[in-house]
């Protein structure tokens, strides 16, 4: 079944995101629900790409368990029965990509760890030698690893809207110092386990993208969690420095749209059925290597 929107009744509010469909709950609860919409340059295609939400969805739940010790998260369930008695006639469109979360308020801004150099980062380093104002050692190709992770924040947009990199004093400016620094340490600490852990299994994760929220005063990880949405996934066993990667995210759906002439603005050009197949197969491989698991 492919979802590209849901529509529950009865569930309370609903926030379509760029890829998740969130409802509010009455009591307080979220339901979010990964759909298979695709985004690239902050424009959700029209054509989704089929069980990608489903993938996110088994993605997340796999890095939620695995860094729960680091920082606890919003994730409450996975499973329809769990769910509240609206959404059980909804079990076939729900199952596998839908998870019941607490409720947080998100901070308002996205915590990036950047391990390789690449994207804007890389542009940025062309142009000045840093990296969201910091600076890094002369002489550092595409695509090289850093000396160590660095965390790289950026604003939070609204739908449609580009995030921009700021630096990390700008984003203590936003949030305060002293939160500022205990997500930049979690965003460095939780990367380095996943880097580790995923080397291990052929990926490397060049970079990648964190949200947190507030419950009360306590700081938990939300939303999504290192999958090929928020990460760029490269293989390693291909890995070379001086030039793009090879990868297993939607990078492959980016180069396609730049290789359109598109101007990144609505509305999208269509995808040809082989763009959908081959995207579709690099967020399965994502999923096999990371987390050993099949698509459930």
């Amino acid at each position: 079944m492919i979802v590209k929107e849901t529509q529950i009744p009865g569930l309370g509010p609903l926030k379509r995101g760029k890829v998740r469909d969130v409802y509010t709950l009455a009591d307080g609860r979220l339901l979010m629900v990964a759909t298979d919409r695709i985004s690239a340059f902050d424009v959700v295609m029209d054509d989704p790409i089929p069980d990608k939400g489903k993938i996110l969805n088994q993605i997340s739940v796999y890095w939620f368990q695995r860094c729960q010790d680091l920082v606890p998260n919003h994730l409450i369930s996975t499973e329809v029965r769990d769910f509240p008695p609206a959404c059980q006639g909804f079990a076939d469109l729900l199952a596998g990509r839908s998870m019941l979360v607490h409720q947080a308020q998100p901070l308002p801004i996205e915590c990036i760890v950047r391990g390789y150099l690449a994207g804007s980062g890389w542009q940025e380093y062309q142009a000045s030698g840093t990296v969201c104002g910091e600076k890094l050692p002369p002489g550092l190709q595409e695509s090289a690893q850093l000396p160590t992770p660095i965390f790289t924040p950026s604003t939070k947009a609204e739908l449609g809207q580009h995030d921009e990199n700021i630096t990390f004093a700008e984003a203590a400016a936003r949030i305060g110092t002293e939160l500022a620094r205990r997500v930049r340490d979690l965003s460095l600490a939780i990367y380095q386990r996943a880097h580790d852990e995923a080397a291990a299994k052929g990926i490397i994760i060049a970079d990648t993208k964190f949200e947190f929220g507030l419950i009360g005063d306590r700081l938990v990880l939300i939303d999504e969690v290192l999958t090929p949405d928020s990460s760029r996934f490269w293989p390693q066993a291909e890995y070379s420095p001086g030039r793009p990667q090879k990868s297993f995210d939607k990078q492959y759906l980016r180069d396609y749209l730049l290789s359109l002439g598109w101007n990144k603005q609505p509305p999208p050009p269509p995808l040809p059925a082989e763009v959908i197949a081959n995207t579709r197969q690099k967020y399965l491989e994502a999923l096999r290597l990371l987390t050993g698991m099949e698509l459930a």
